[in-house]
């Protein structure tokens, strides 16, 4: 295998792949394991040449990253259909969004789009908010975990720092969860059963 790659492979490819095309390929590797070489060098590539690996929004509203092409449509589907309640905080404390799942157990209304997140909690609760938030900032932490018991679910609440990708702070993600089914599980279920 190793022999046609060097033999014929990659001549052909040295004389049909542009030099952009090969960068991208290089940068892209990385998300591999390197299992019979060690990890070459990264090469940086200016953001010009990177394409399709920044994440971008055309005109249409469409979310474009390395990792695949949405409309806004299917974007807010895919938030509404997920089994878990996500509210997400801009870095001035700010509600941006949340999504409508099927059977939200902490209600919001779309006024609190926009409001300082410590108005969207109740007053007892709002000095813990600050303090997660505040120690997500900083860098302290990069996650924070609740879970309580509520109407008779087992409920998980994840806190996650959102940082770029030169590590600066641009906002938190609230995901709370129903996991009282999951913490029953047990073996294992290979097999589908629509019983």
């Amino acid at each position: 295998m190793i022999q046609k790659e060097n033999i014929i492979i990659f001549p052909v490819a040295s004389e049909t792949v542009n030099k952009d095309a090969w960068n991208q390929m290089h940068i892209q590797s990385f998300e591999y394991l390197f299992p019979f070489i060690e990890a070459p060098e990264k090469t940086k590539v200016s953001d010009a040449k990177q394409g399709n690996s920044q994440n971008n929004v055309n005109q249409k509203g469409d979310v474009i990253s390395e990792t695949g092409n949405l409309s806004a449509e299917q974007v807010i589907l895919a938030f509404n259909h997920l089994p878990v309640d996500i509210t997400i905080v801009d870095e001035n404390n700010r509600v941006l969004f949340f999504n409508k799942a099927k059977d939200r157990f902490f209600p919001r209304s779309p006024a609190i789009v926009g409001r300082l997140v410590q108005n969207c909690h109740p007053p007892e609760s709002v000095h813990i908010v600050e303090e997660i938030v505040e120690t997500l900032k900083t860098g302290k932490k990069d996650k924070a975990d609740f879970w309580i018991q509520m109407k008779g679910k087992f409920i998980l609440i994840q806190y996650f720092a959102l940082r770029d990708e030169e590590g600066n702070f641009k906002g938190v993600i609230e995901v709370s969860q129903d996991v009282t089914e999951i913490r029953n599980l047990q073996g294992e279920k290979r097999l589908l059963n629509w019983k």
